[in-house]
């Protein structure tokens, strides 16, 4: 069994707990959460949850009875890495992506399985209905009508650097125990971001190791642990994470299983904001200050001003794209832009 390592995590607050008994209630506290929440126990009563509670050989038997002939992709790491899937020194991935099927995979783990300095197995966000058959339709939480992608995460011990996620989360511990260390989105700048195009995972992650922070060459870390929440989860429990919110995650056993369901309050057609902040750094960033300062007023003016007083001295029905868009004028406007893109 796969321990903590030392240092921040004895001294931050706790996500605080709360209760749902049914499904209207979850969807309440999901509806009026601004922050993170934990509910203890909200998936205790999964199959897998209980295969895992008699061993993790049950629940890896579980999971490949539900799997379906497909290669997984799946990331090994090294084995001096001690779980922590991040950049090697030379800013390449300390891992390896490969594919296999479940039954070869799983039967690496059990060959591994608690052996000192194991290499790190571990596969990520892997879609459930695409990969396994009737898995969902037995483990699943009531999200109503949110229109939710259900994901399933399985590996050795891991620490997933600090990154955050546009939707919003609700991560449900099925095997294994997880601990989630949980920041603020505007605590971006003192999580020292890494690149955004060399990725992990595809989102930009902190550049801090957790387990030894080097406060002499992060120093805003300090600050960014001032406002820290941790949440330490075992198999049923369940937590929400905002959108935004920032998350480191270690899964601290020798076999951890995570479901997870993301969902946007947004509708599908709108675009994605990161692509909106790539294209700027594009088109924007290395321009000179005056230009730049230029542009910066007209994204305030545009974007992120009064919503209406962009268009205001406009007609209703002549202000095109300055309107809260709609499928029509969003796909309009997504064709100019694949046309200006192609160029």
């Amino acid at each position: 069994m796969a321990e903590a390592g030392p240092g921040i995590f004895g001294a931050l607050p706790a996500v605080r707990e709360v209760e749902a008994g049914d499904a209207a209630a979850l969807d309440a506290l999901l509806r009026e959460a601004d922050a993170p929440f934990v509910v203890r126990g909200l998936v205790a009563d999964w199959p897998l949850v209980q295969a895992g509670g008699r061993s993790a050989a049950e629940a890896r038997a579980y999971l490949l009875a539900h799997a379906r002939d497909r290669a997984f992709a799946v990331s090994v790491g090294v084995e001096t890495q001690g779980g922590r899937l991040f950049y090697d020194d030379g800013m390449a991935m300390n891992f390896r992506m490969l594919k296999a099927g479940l039954p070869e995979i799983f039967a690496r783990i059990e060959e591994c399985e608690g052996q000192a300095g194991a290499p790190t197995i571990y596969l990520g966000s892997v879609d459930i209905h695409d990969y396994f058959d009737g898995l969902h339709a037995a483990n699943h939480v009531d999200l109503g009508e949110r229109e939710a992608l259900a994901s399933i995460w399985i590996g050795t011990p891991t620490r997933i650097a600090a990154h955050n996620d546009v939707p919003h989360n609700l991560a449900c511990v099925a095997v294994g125990r997880r601990r989630f260390t949980l920041f603020p989105r505007e605590q971006f700048a003192n999580l020292y971001l890494g690149p955004i195009d060399n990725t992990p995972a595809g989102r930009a992650v902190s550049m801090v190791d957790f387990h030894r922070p080097d406060l002499a060459r992060h120093p805003r870390f300090a600050d960014a642990l001032a406002h820290a929440l941790v949440a330490d989860l075992s198999p049923g429990d369940a937590l929400h994470i905002p959108a935004m919110w920032w998350h480191h995650v270690e899964g601290l056993d020798g076999f951890n299983v995570l479901v997870n369901y993301w969902w946007r309050d947004t509708p599908r057609w709108l675009g994605h904001p990161q692509d909106a902040l790539n294209h700027a750094l594009l088109a924007i960033r290395d321009l000179p200050d005056d230009e730049r300062a230029h542009w910066r007023d007209m994204f305030d003016h545009y974007v992120f001003g009064a919503r209406d007083a962009a268009a205001a001295h406009l007609p209703q029905d002549g202000r095109g794209v300055l309107a809260p868009l709609t499928p029509d004028t969003a796909g309009r406007l997504r064709a100019y832009l694949l046309r200006q893109l192609s160029r």
